[in-house]
């Protein structure tokens, strides 16, 4: 029952509304009000704070949902690795990536099934920087694909998968010559669709654009690294991508991919988990296939990429 009522908890603090929490956890609202009430008579503590409608947790309610997540966490990381000693590895792991390293995630999921066949995957793509850790944090996912950053801290346990560099996507009416580069200076002249200014990418490339004293005006913004294709296709405009993305889409009929230079810069990617012990196996497998797995020379083998410059 306790695990229940926890379950149910960590759903309301999620969805911050009863009627979608107790969707979620396939009960009745009444259900979900009930047990949640009977929790706070059982800790003799209010956790949520009552009025017509949900009007968020107590302070003592939030401390409540971290032990929660924990708890929750470590029961399904225990029911894991003894399924793991039983029959082998089975379930459900859930992967976060930022747009950017999507295309990289599936160079981790395909050997991943391979090697673990009665496991399914789940990946949650579209994600900024900040959720893939939060969700981290919270154990809503496994493991997230992301940018290492330096501040990462010591909760968190990094495999280097890749680096990250760009290339300038065009029209080929207004592509360089062939087998050309393009600077940072000449793509901020071109009118650009680009990645929101709350995207971890973005904000790398702003930081490239800021290195060469320039700042682009981009006409369309979109929070999709498909989006920015699909508007490049039209012919209005132009992008810039990270290279990984020809990986997934080539360079499609009608469009130039070339590599940006002056600043010719990288960024680091990869495979983040929480370093908690004994933590999740799902996790902890994952970690041994990217340690097996060269993201980075098979990336730069990639049909119709410019490769590195």
């Amino acid at each position: 029952m306790l695990f229940r009522q926890l379950e149910y908890l960590v759903a309301l603090s999620r969805e911050r509304h009863f009627a979608r929490a107790a969707q979620a956890c396939h009960v009745s609202q009444p259900a979900l009000s009930e047990a949640i009430r009977k929790l706070e008579e059982e800790l003799d503590v209010p956790l949520v704070l009552r009025g017509r409608k949900y009007e968020g947790l107590t302070p003592e309610g939030e401390r409540i949902v971290v032990w929660a997540q924990r708890i929750l966490a470590d029961r399904d990381a225990l029911k894991n690795e003894v399924g793991h000693l039983r029959t082998g590895l089975s379930g459900r792991m859930r992967i976060g990536s930022v747009p950017t390293a999507s295309g990289a995630v599936a160079l981790l999921t395909a050997p991943f099934c391979l090697a673990h066949p009665l496991v399914t995957v789940e990946v949650i793509a579209d994600l900024q920087s900040e959720d893939v850790l939060r969700q981290l944090r919270n154990f809503e996912i496994d493991a997230g694909v992301t940018y290492l950053r330096e501040d990462l801290g010591e909760q968190y346990r990094t495999i280097p998968l890749y680096e990250e560099r760009y290339v300038l996507l065009t029209g080929a009416a207004d592509a360089p010559a062939p087998h050309a580069t393009a600077t940072w200076a000449e793509a901020a002249r071109l009118p650009l669709c680009l990645l929101t200014e709350a995207m971890q990418g973005r904000r790398v490339v702003d930081e490239l654009f800021a290195e060469v004293g320039v700042r682009p005006s981009p006409r369309v913004e979109t929070d999709s690294v498909a989006a920015l294709f699909a508007h490049v296709r039209t012919g209005r405009w132009a992008s810039i991508v990270p290279h990984t993305w020809l990986h997934v889409f080539g360079v499609p009929h009608g469009m130039r991919a070339v590599p940006l230079v002056e600043p010719a810069r990288t960024v680091p990617m990869g495979l983040v988990t929480i370093a908690r012990e004994p933590g999740s196996v799902m996790a902890r497998a994952l970690r041994e296939i990217a340690g097996g797995t060269d993201v980075a020379a098979a990336l730069d083998r990639l049909p119709g990429d410019p490769g590195p410059h």
